[in-house]
């Protein structure tokens, strides 16, 4: 599996690949901190400025695609770190512009509309440009101590964020997330500190190699896991999430449910790939915890009072398909795991695209009707189409409906989990479908209630329709394109 992973790319020759790395990790920083001073109030010079980074993650892909692959190391006296770029990681990155693009092109009309003129607000645009550069680090690293940097950057922005509207319900909402945000990077710590102990490595490779199987190995692994899925809002740690979403901003809490619980479990998978790819009983462990997040944040989802928990206790659903697709990837045969890792990939963008759109499209709702409960949506089919059209576009692929990112990418697990012979994914995945049908149709029956106290609606700017309507169909259309995304992961390495 490292292969797959890209971390045995030839490595880079050329100075202006890396350069090209740099600039895609930088320049969101840099136009953060020009946006927070500038203060824009219109999303197109947000939408102008936001081309660089694209243009930066083109200039890289053109370089590394070709050649399939490329790996830089860097040594720091003993210790050497690796990054590395391929499809994989091109489609990580692309994914992240593109949803820090638009949430930040949301930014301007919600902040005008909705917050006001709050001081907090200076601090949302450095804080996105940290955002996505330590997760673009993420996804480009290949060594223990640059995942800890990105996942502590991570981890600090996305608190911060959570913490910028200021009402006491964000702050103790923030602040118990940074408190269990902190018990998951000692954890990570602490694996990290086992694995460098005993074998004085932190690459990804070079652990490979020289960590040995036995008690202190699964110590470490289970270290690094707890903390990781503990970040990640994974079954059973969960329960931060719905409260820290319910007092975000909408732009805030686009950003966290697509990209930030995605980041904790991309480390998570590669560190099982490189170091117990044969752990087949440990990952139908995680496969279960997996199948049971999917029924329990459904459940969830469906029983929810206010519209941000219906889509926030989805997002537990939802990453429990990412779960299911880890334990098809560890100890299976190889025609297996080649099925499950382009399913698990592509589910992991077609929701990615999909939450950001909903959230959006969940934020212009409650703007619109003043009403935060499901209930209190009665009658806005009529006054808030395009909205509920966003919501709904962004549901198709939640349910996995085709001909959406969506259904091709529970396609491809439940094809990978027949050949495996799991029969009890295969019953958690159709379980997964009623219920996100069950939750989704629930928001549309009181939409559509005609015989309602009439609501004062306010006219939502079209920015931020335009935007929720974007992601949406992205996830959508992306289904119709699977084979790209999915030809970028077989080009990300060759073999198991």
């Amino acid at each position: 599996m490292i292969d797959r992973l890209g971390l045995l790319a030839p490595y880079a020759t050329h100075l202006s690949d890396f350069s090209a790395v740099m600039l895609v990790l930088g320049l969101p920083v840099l136009l953060g901190v020009l946006a927070a001073c500038w203060q824009p109030r219109r999303s197109w010079p947000i939408v102008a400025f936001s081309l660089l980074p694209l243009m930066a993650l083109a200039w890289l892909s053109f370089r590394v695609l070709p050649q399939g692959g490329q790996t830089w190391l860097i040594e720091l006296g003993s210790l050497t770190l690796q990054w590395r770029a391929n499809g994989l990681t091109f489609l990580l990155l692309l994914l992240t512009q593109v949803i820090v693009l638009s949430s930040a092109a949301y930014a301007p009309a919600y902040l005008r509309e909705e917050i006001g003129s709050k001081g907090q607000q200076i601090w949302l645009w450095p804080l996105q440009g940290i955002l996505a550069a330590s997760l673009s680090l993420i996804w480009l690293a290949g060594d223990l101590l640059t995942l800890y940097i990105g996942l502590e950057l991570m981890g600090l922005a996305a608190v911060g964020l959570m913490l910028l509207p200021g009402r006491v319900d964000a702050l103790a909402a923030g602040m118990r997330y940074l408190l269990l945000a902190l018990v998951g990077s000692l954890a990570f710590l602490l694996g990290i500190a086992l694995l460098l102990g005993a074998w004085g490595r932190l690459d990804l490779v070079g652990l490979a190699l020289a960590a040995k199987p036995g008690v202190l190995l699964w110590v470490a692994v289970a270290l690094l896991s707890a903390g990781l899925l503990l970040k990640a809002a994974a079954f059973p740690l969960h329960a931060w999430l719905a409260p820290v979403h319910a007092s975000a901003w909408t732009p805030v809490s686009a950003l966290h449910a697509a990209l930030v619980v995605k980041g904790s479990f991309f480390i998570v998978l590669q560190l099982w790939l490189v170091l117990v790819p044969e752990a087949r009983v440990a990952a139908w462990l995680v496969g279960g915890l997996g199948g049971a997040a999917v029924i329990w944040g459904g459940l969830l989802a469906w029983r929810a009072a206010k519209l941000k928990d219906v889509v926030a206790w989805s997002t537990v659903s939802q990453l429990g398909y990412l779960l299911l697709g880890f334990s098809l990837l560890i100890g299976t045969a190889p025609s297996v795991a080649e099925v499950a890792w382009e399913g698990t990939w592509l589910q992991l963008a077609a929701h990615s695209l999909a939450k950001a759109g909903m959230f959006l499209a969940t934020g212009n709702l409650i703007y619109s009707t003043g009403e935060s409960h499901v209930r209190g949506l009665a009658g806005a089919s009529r006054r808030m189409p395009l909205s509920l059209l966003s919501f709904g576009i962004a549901a198709i692929s939640l349910i996995g409906l085709p001909p959406s990112a969506g259904f091709t990418a529970k396609w491809l697990l439940l094809h990978a989990s027949l050949e495996a012979g799991y029969w009890p994914w295969i019953a958690a995945l159709a379980l997964g479908t009623l219920l996100s049908a069950a939750y989704i149709f629930r928001v549309f029956r009181y939409s559509f209630v005609e015989d309602a106290e009439p609501l004062d609606y306010r006219r939502v700017p079209w920015s931020m329709e335009l935007f929720a309507l974007a992601l949406a169909l992205a996830s959508l259309l992306l289904g119709l394109v699977a084979e790209w995304p999915l030809m970028l992961l077989r080009a990300a390495g060759g073999g198991a």
